[in-house]
């Protein structure tokens, strides 16, 4: 879903670009604390706030 509503339906763009989109993100708010963004198997990704 994350890609077909950035990119398109008919995008080039590899599985893993969304992966190593999540990956900058997640460095990006390593510092914030309390707030963790969850890998869902099967299911996509969502945002923890703890």
């Amino acid at each position: 879903q994350l890609m077909d509503e950035f990119w398109g339906v008919d995008s080039d763009t590899s599985l893993r670009a969304v992966d190593v989109y999540v990956a900058k993100l997640r460095d990006k708010l390593s510092a914030c604390d309390g707030f963790q963004i969850v890998t869902v198997r099967g299911l996509g990704y969502k945002a923890v706030l703890q």
